[in-house]
């Protein structure tokens, strides 16, 4: 909230996103369509922070990313790779960095989302988090991997499951095998501890894992693969990765979904 006022009051007139015509808007602009100004602004309007009814709901938890329940608001304030380039996302972070570095005794574990759908996501994230030098002695990463995939392949953003397993470890490996491939990402994921699978838990499936499933590159449904199946590749992948990192004296990563 305090962020989100001081924003408004100093950088109103910086361009943060695109409205539905395609025009670039300003921060006040934003706040303008909304009917809002920083006055009007409340902590309970604001309406983010986790209560003991958040986690047993999936849509709840989810809502709570989107500020005042304006996916806007999440888009220019808590994305990495918006229109400034995540820039607002990075100045709270490092005011949070700032809190802990003052109390010494406060570590968090922040996550950040990989989705798989392209092969860029690890460099642009890495560059987000060199560039606005996002480091701090009390804060460690962990990388969340949406089960989205029906969704992917419904808007014919991915062909089969193989290419979201490629986008999510190959750029790993080729930075692990030659950090020169991927500077930024190479000294980023020295301050990622591991990865964790998310989506509704609660979603009706079929857990069917037999000889006959048909592998990554063969898995061109439009349904989504079950929660053990996506589990199991990713188990797959990281486990040879480890390896692989350990041989070359890096860090390793834990699968903690």
């Amino acid at each position: 909230l305090r962020f989100i006022k001081k924003t408004l009051k100093n950088h109103a007139d910086e361009k943060v996103c695109h409205n539905e015509k395609g025009e670039l808007m300003t921060l006040k602009e934003v706040f303008q369509s909304m009917n809002l100004t920083a006055y009007d602004l409340t902590v309970d309007m604001l309406d983010v922070h986790a209560d003991r009814n958040t986690f047993h709901r999936f849509d709840k938890f989810n809502a709570k990313y989107n500020p005042i329940g304006e996916s806007r608001l999440r888009e220019v304030f808590l994305k990495t790779d918006n229109y400034n380039d995540g820039r607002y996302f990075a100045r709270i972070i490092k005011e949070v960095m700032a809190d802990f570095d003052e109390s010494k005794y406060q570590n968090a574990e922040l996550r950040l989302s990989i989705y798989g759908r392209s092969r860029d996501e690890w460099d642009k994230l890495a560059k987000w988090a060199i560039t606005n030098n996002l480091y701090s002695d009390n804060v460690r990463w962990l990388i969340q991997i949406p089960r989205l995939y029906d969704i992917y392949k419904s808007k014919n953003l991915i062909s089969n499951f193989q290419e979201i397993l490629e986008n999510i470890f190959l750029p790993i490996f080729e930075a692990t095998n030659d950090p020169n491939t991927h500077p930024d990402l190479h000294r980023f994921l020295q301050y990622v501890i591991g990865f964790d699978s998310v989506d509704d838990e609660s979603k009706p499936e079929h857990p069917l894992f037999d000889h006959n499933v048909p592998a990554p590159d063969r898995w061109t449904e439009k349904e989504n693969p079950p929660y053990s199946y996506y589990l199991y590749y990713m188990y797959a992948n990281m486990a040879i990765l480890n390896h692989f990192r350990r041989e070359r004296g890096l860090n390793t990563f834990v699968f903690r979904p």
